[in-house]
Order: structure tokens, then sequence, then C-alpha cells
């Protein structure tokens, strides 16, 4: 495959399509087009879907560059070209495409004259052997030629020839959503000025220099400048770039646990985030750019104890006050530059301010121009602003209904007044102050009345958000319409995912409209109605995350994840049973993106009222209190938590609940002396054997099953003789319980969620109840338990729960002999890991394929694999099970004797292996072998 087809991803990742065409003359065709593309869970990337403002030439190229496949749809019209261009957008769009990025091109029977230069670019299309060509005449017909098409493309693209049965598994999936880092964000409009400060970060970056504020007023461009400069920087950079937004964050301790998140560190519990930050950061160093830090400048003590634990990272900072940290190197941001009233036109077009005031009038209007006439209200407009970025956007954004000599005497009238009142501000925050103001004062009532509404939302938020909120605060029935006028302002941003938009404001814009909402008493109605979305948002995810819709799901819910955790933190101060059913309906949230162990903190602390919680409440908050803490902490009061929590689950009639908390009772009774219903009782494992090894697999890391603070995966040592035996000293602790213990309750669980109609419940219980099975000896129980599993998980369509019980079949064929069996499980697993982004799953993934490799004597790969899997855990804070690692019983030999320096040094490859270039290695030696 070409390096472009290697990014072709699953349905369940979005492939992005590009479509390019004229947008009136064939509006149905485009509308066709979407509705084709989306059919078969692709990504549409079209040019009405974009984000504004924005001048339309950067918004298609910033698309393109982004996008997978393109998609041509033209007619009779060649497109406007726009003034100073050679080409229109039609043909630039075109050119842009990369020569390796797959082109399906489709032209309308014309309907009359073609326009000549439209003929000239069909005829070059003609002779490109990398574009496919085909007509048609309908909207109809052009739908149903693109879905061929697409399926088709796909279809050849994706190698399955590495696997075996390969038409029973998902397609290779795109390393490139492997990477655990927040990625920079991705601006849509030209940057202008500023190499001056850009060219002093980078001097500072290359001089060592490991911590820099860039400093200066809200609206300043602070974010821009520290964005473009890390991006600048990127490639030379091995440990990349980590993108953090403080702008939610009160406290320290808040900071630091963002900070892990966006350098992808997972919260299950095992250890305090704070640790493994420092682990991940010594591991992969990356360059941090910590956005909007103002609120901790008073206590940024911490920020300097963790770059002086971490001594290789280096931070960009953006920050109206300076932190005052040791090392500390300030990068003053000012205005923009503005141009004297008598220099020459061309001169004044130039001047950074009103490059930027006419840039996005532009993209308002797109046949704005500087002129002679208009140069003198455009130039006073600049300097009123006093060069503020912000300032002069959102007067450009008022173009359409004001052309500059009236905005000019609305600016000079209205900032007169309006400055009188923020007289404690520095003059530039006045000035930005003042606009916003004024901007705001332009809206008509129900625009206003929502802007402040917005001022609720601490991050990212979908329209049906902005439109619940807006509706129960205030009754608006139009919030659509007034949105879009909030775009137009530039008071809102607007961004896409997967084609689907969402919003956010600017710290400062935000801090406005939430003053202006407390100034009229609302704060406390727009914070309820906020949190009674979410709830509702929860508990729809709680139905669609246990089946088909899961990516869909798990995408939507990380693009507001920030709006989230702010309404847990609401809930816990206003209604605490309310905050236990919502942790509850996000539970396999919370699983796949790592943050268990901020959950059990969270239910910990409501189990610590003095007012007692309901029953179901209570019940919720021990098992997230105790079921995530029995791996780690073995604990002699978990056993009565967990059985409490049965009974409480049981009195409320949750027989899912109860099946739950009965699985999560049976694994704390193999990990903690004296667990088992008669103290003393033989456990029917013997420690060192097979059987215990399993079970103390079981109990390590069944917190994945049903209650996972890590994935379970099964293991026993191999048979005698296999490649892998497993050493002597390499034995588990004893367990703790006797075998029918176990077994009966999970029989019991199974019946409960099949009595509750939960076959994602039961297919996870499965799971654990085959583990006890082989555990003991009864490997064809074992294994149909397993595969009942996968088929329940494939059936519900669940592609996490088929992930984990694909990892318990590969183990278990590998054990038992069968490594072609097992590489096709350990495959399948990897890539519904991969297209979850679930970085645990990876891991054991990564881990399989080192399994998989030891037992074929491939040492090389069973090295590299097994420090670039060590890499990621270390990475992401996902240590696994402390107490059993079943690849290592397969490496052990390979560790000592004559393999054990070749080992060692591929090990330490390894652990320079990016977490894409891992992947693809995974897959490639979970392909088949010779003869294999």
């Amino acid at each position: 495959m070409t390096a472009r087809a290697e990014r072709i991803r699953t349905p369940d990742q979005r492939l992005r399509i590009f479509v390019s065409s004229t947008l009136q003359e064939l509006a149905p065709e485009r509308k066709a087009a979407r509705a084709a593309i989306e059919r078969l869970h692709l990504a549409p990337v079209m040019f009405e879907l974009g984000s504004r403002p924005h001048p339309p030439r950067e918004l298609y190229r910033a698309y393109l560059a982004q996008s997978d496949v393109f998609v041509g749809l033209y007619w009779d019209r060649y497109g406007w070209v726009a003034p100073g261009e050679q080409v229109s957008g039609l043909e630039d769009e075109y050119q842009l495409a990369p020569a390796d990025m797959p082109k399906l091109i489709y032209l309308k029977e014309s309907g009359g004259e073609r326009e000549p230069r439209l003929v000239e670019l069909i005829d070059r299309i003609r002779q490109d052997d990398t574009a496919s060509y085909s007509t048609f005449a309908t909207p109809e017909q052009l739908a149903e030629a693109i879905t061929g098409d697409l399926a088709t493309l796909l279809a050849e693209r994706f190698d399955l020839s590495r696997v075996p049965d390969a038409a029973a598994l998902p397609p290779v999936v795109a390393p490139d959503t492997v990477t655990p880092l927040q990625p920079l964000p991705v601006s849509l409009t030209r940057f202008i000025d500023r190499q001056d400060e850009l060219a002093r970060i980078a001097g500072l970056l290359a001089g060592g220099v490991r911590l820099i504020t860039v400093l200066g007023p809200g609206g300043i461009g602070k974010s821009r400048i520290a964005i473009e400069a890390a991006r600048q920087a990127a490639p030379t950079l091995p440990g990349g770039v980590a993108f953090v937004d403080l702008a939610p964050v009160r406290s320290v301790e808040a900071a630091v646990g963002v900070i892990a998140l966006a350098v992808g560190i997972r919260n299950t519990g095992d250890a305090p985030v704070a640790d493994k930050l420092v682990t991940a950061l010594r591991t992969a160093p990356p360059l941090l750019l910590l956005d909007n830090a103002e609120q901790l400048a008073d206590n940024a003590a911490e920020l300097g104890r963790l770059l002086a634990n971490a001594p290789e990272v280096r931070a960009i900072v953006t920050s109206r006050a300076r932190l005052r940290v040791s090392g500390e190197q300030v990068v003053p941001i000012g205005p923009l530059r503005l141009p004297a009233a008598d220099e020459p036109l061309a001169r004044i077009a130039e001047a950074p301010a009103v490059a930027l005031f006419v840039e996005r009038c532009r993209a308002v209007r797109p046949d704005f121009e500087l002129t002679d006439e208009n140069r003198g209200a455009i130039t006073s407009i600049c300097a009123m602003l006093d060069g503020v970025p912000l300032a002069i956007e959102l007067a450009a954004a008022r173009i359409r209904v004001l052309p500059p000599e009236a905005m000019l005497e609305r600016l000079d009238r209205q900032l007169s007044l309006l400055s009188g009142g923020s007289r404690d501000l520095p003059e530039r925050q006045r000035a930005l102050r003042s606009t916003i103001e004024w901007s705001t004062d332009l809206l008509a009532p129900a625009e206003r009345r929502l802007l402040e509404v917005l001022g609720v939302f601490a991050g990212r938020f979908s329209f049906e958000a902005a439109e619940a909120v807006a509706e129960a605060v205030d009754g608006t029935e139009d919030a659509l319409t007034l949105l879009d006028a909030l775009i137009d302002s530039s008071l809102v941003r607007e961004h896409d995912h997967e084609g689907r938009p969402y919003f956010s404001l600017l710290a400062t814009v935000r801090e406005f409209a939430w003053e202006s909402l407390d100034a009229r008493g609302a704060q406390r109605a727009a914070r309820d109605a906020h949190a009674r979305h979410y709830r509702a948002v929860a508990a729809a995810a709680a139905r669609h995350l246990q089946g088909p819709q899961q990516p869909d799901w798990l995408g939507r819910l990380l693009q507001e994840r920030t709006e989230l955790r702010q309404v847990m933190r609401y809930l816990l101060s206003t209604e605490p049973a309310a905050a236990a059913e919502y942790a509850w309906d996000l539970y396999v949230y919370w699983w796949i993106v790592g943050n268990l162990g901020q959950v059990r903190d969270w239910m910990s602390s409501l189990l610590d009222l003095p007012r007692p919680l309901p029953e179901h409440a209570r019940a919720v908050a021990l098992y997230f209190a105790w079921a995530i803490s029995f791996w780690q902490d073995r604990l002699p009061q978990l056993v009565p938590g967990l059985e409490e929590c049965v009974d409480l689950f049981r009195g409320t009639g949750d027989r899912t609940g109860t099946a739950m908390a009965m699985v999560s009772l049976a694994m704390a009774r193999i990990t903690v002396p004296g667990g088992g219903d008669a103290p003393g009782a033989p456990t029917g494992f013997a420690p060192g054997s097979p059987a215990g090894v399993a079970a103390a697999s079981a109990a390590g890391s069944a917190g994945a099953s049903l209650a996972p603070g890590a994935d379970p995966v099964p293991g026993a040592d191999p048979a005698p003789g296999a490649v892998g035996a497993v050493p002597a000293e390499a034995g588990p602790q004893e367990v703790h319980a006797p075998a029918a213990v176990l077994t009966d309750t999970l029989e019991s669980s199974l019946g409960l969620f099949r009595q509750a109609g939960d076959r994602w419940g039961e297919a996870m219980a499965l799971v654990v109840l085959g583990r006890v099975f082989f555990a003991t000896g009864q490997t064809d129980a074992a294994a149909a338990r397993f595969g009942d599993s996968v088929d329940l998980a494939r059936t519900v369509g669940d592609s996490l729960g088929r992930a984990i019980a694909l990892h318990h079949r590969g183990w278990t064929d590998l054990i038992r002999g069968d490594a072609v069996t097992a590489a096709a499980a350990f495959c399948e697993a990897l890539g519904l890991s991969v297209g979850l982004s679930h970085q645990q799953g990876i891991a054991y993934g990564l881990e399989g394929a080192v399994g998989v490799a030891a037992a074929r004597g491939d040492v090389e790969a069973a090295g590299r694999l097994q420090g670039a899997a060590e890499q990621l855990r270390d990475r992401t804070g996902l240590y696994g099970t402390p107490t059993f690692m079943p690849h290592v019983f397969f490496t052990a030999p390979l560790t000592t004797g004559e393999h054990a320096e070749e080992f060692e040094a591929a090990r330490s490859s390894g652990h320079r292996m990016s977490p894409q270039d891992a992947v693809a290695e995974a897959l490639r030696v979970l392909g088949p072998v010779d003869g294999g």
C-alpha cells in the first residue's frame, strides 16, 4: 500500500471524505453526496459544514489537509475566482489534493454550455491516472455511484491478507489513532504577524529554556502565538506536543489531573495521578502547552516541582500574570502594529492590525476591500481598539451591517461611554472589555440572552446542549438562528468533529457572559439546566455505550468531557444521590477513558457525608469505592463492603447492579485472606501451579471484567516443555477462596444478567467465570465460556467487550499451543482497541503479540514489542496487573541464556518506538507465517 493508503480508517474512526464542487448549482447533488457518505458511517468534509468566521480559501485548504479521499462533483460552472487569485476554489481544491490521495470524480451531464475553464480542468482530470472518473444524471444516481465506489475503495485499500480468516476480522486500523497526546487546536485562519515573538520563543526553546510564559492581557493573541510556536517546534520534538486548556481549572490539584489527561494518563486508581504524570513525562518528555494558566499564578510552585521531577520536559504557558517560578522566561505580547494614517495604501494594508481587520471582514463579506475611501475609518478603528486582536475581530464581524465609517462613529460614541465603567482595568483590557460589551449591545435581546446562558459551558458543547439550557433558562425557541448570529459576530467559535459541530467561547467572552448572567440572577438556573441536560445525555449513553453505537457515543462524550466533569462536581455539592446515579450511567465511559480512579474518589466522598444516601445511590458509591480498589488494596473491609453493595442492589430490585457487584465480590474473595465463606478452608488452588497462576491473574486484573481498574488478561503456565515455561520464582501469591464459592457466585450473577436481559453484562461475567474454570483445570469449560462471551459481545455490537473476550481466548489458545488461532484473536482485539483509542486494550494487544512472537521464537520482535508495551504503559499510567503479566511467562526463557543479550537490545529499541509504529509491528507479527 502507499503511505496514504495506510491512513485509511475503519468506519468507526470516520474516514474523512472531502467533497469539492460549486455550491449553488449543485446543492441537491451535495446533499445526496453527504447522505451517501454518512450512510457508510464516514465523515463528509464540506464547505458549508466549516467553522466561521473564516476566509474561504483557508477553510478548504485546512480541511483538505486533514482528509483521506477526494470527491469532485462538476457540472457547468467553473466557480468564482477570488481577487488576487489565478484559479477558482474548485480548481484550487483539486490541485491541492495530494497526488496519492484517492480521487473520485463525478461529472453531471451538461445542462447547457459548460464554461471553458471547467472544460480545461475536466480534460486534465481525464488524463490523471490517479483519479477515477464517471458521469451521472440525477442526485439519486450520484448517491448510488458514491456509495459503491467508496465501498470498493475501502475494500481494496484495507490490507486483510496478514491474518488468518481475514474476512471475519475488522480492517487494519490507522496507527494515527493510537497516540495519547491531546493535539494542538487546528486553526482555519491565517497567522498574521508576530514573527518577532515566534523567533523569541524558538530561540528560548533551542537554548534549553524549560518554562516560557507568553504573557499578555486577554484577547491579545497569546494562545494563537503559543500554538503556532509549538506547531513549528513539533517536528524537532521526539516526545511530541500536548495541548492543555486550563481555562476551566481553579486549583493546582485539578490542573495536575487535566495535564495528566492531556498527555494520555489514565486515572485507574492504582497510583497517585501526580506520580503517574512524572513517570510519563520522564518516559517520553513532550512539550507542554499550558493555555490560560493565570488563575494558577499564585500557586505555581507545583508546576515548578513537576518540571524539576521531569528534567527533559519543557513548557510554554500562556497567562495574564507571571508564574514567578524558577527558570521562567517571559515573552510579553503587545498589540498588533498600527499604521500611520498618512502611509501609502499598500503600506497600510500590510500593517498587521489592518490586515487582520480586512481578513476578518472578508470572512463575512468576501468582496470587502481596503480602499482610499475607507482607509481612514479602518485605521482609526484599529487604533481605537488599541491593536487588540480579539477586539478587532469582534468589530470586523459587524461589517455586514456597519460599513467602516458607521462602525467608527458608533465605536467612538459607545467606547467613550462604556470605558468609564472599567477604570480599574489596564488600558488594553478596557478596550477589549468595552468592545465585547459594544458588540453584545448590537445583538438582538434574544441573542444577548443566549450568549449569557452559554457562559455556563466550560469547554466545548453541542448544539443540543446549548438549546436545552437556553430553553430551560429563557424559554428560547429558535436557538439555532440565535447561535448562528453569535458565530457570525465572532462571539462563539464553531468546531467540527467527525462531521458533527461543537461550539466554544473564548475565555474573555465566557467571563463576560457569566458575569452578565450573574447580573440578572440566572446563574443557578443555568447550572441546574446544564446539569439536567448532561444527566439526560448520561442516561442515553448508558443504553448506547454497550452496543454498536459505542464508538460514536464515546467520541461524542469525549468532545464534551469538560462539561461532564463540571456536572459531576456540581452534583457532588448539590445533589449527592444524583451524582451517584450520574456516575453509574457513565460507567462504561469512565472505564474506556481510564478515569475510574477519579470516579472512585468522587464516590468515596459521598460515603463520608453525614447525611445517609438513598439505598441505590449508596450501592453505587460502594461499588465504585470498593470494586475499583480490590486489585491493588487488598484490605480486610473489601469483602464486607462489597457484600453490603450486593445486598443494597438486591434490595432495590436492580438485577444488573446486583450481578455486577457479585462478580466483584467473587474477585475480592480470591484476593483477600479469609475472604472465603469458610476461613481457613482449602483454596483449591496450589500456589505456583497453573491453576494458581490463572486464579491470581483473575484476581489481579478482574477489575476490568466488571470493575475495571485494569483490563482482564487470563493466563497460566504453558504446558511442560512449551516455549515460555513459567519460572518457579514467577509464581503468584496464594489465593484465598474455594473454587466452589467463586463458581456459585458467578453462576448466580449470570442468572441475574439473563433475567435482566443484560447481554452485555452476561458476556462480561462469562469471561470471569471462564477464568475460574481455567484456573481449576477445566480447560474445555473455560474455552466454551470465552467463546460464548465473544459471540454475545459480537451480537450486542460491543467493541470493548469483544476485545476483552478475544484477549482471553487468545491467551488460552496460545497457552494450549495454538499460536495461529491466538494471533487471529489478538489481532482482532487490537484492532477493536485502536478503534476505541482504548490505551489499556492496545497495551494488552501489544503484549499478546509479544507472546506470539516468543512462541514462534522471534526474539527480536518479542523484545521490541515488550519494550513498546512497557513504554505505552509508562506513558499512560496503565501499569497492568502487578501480580501477573502473561507475556512475561513466554519471554522468560528469552531473558536468560544465549538469547538474553539480543532480547534486551530489542527491548531497549522498543522503548523508543512510537505507539503507531508499535501497533504496525504487532499487526505484522500477528499475521500468518510461512506454513502457519
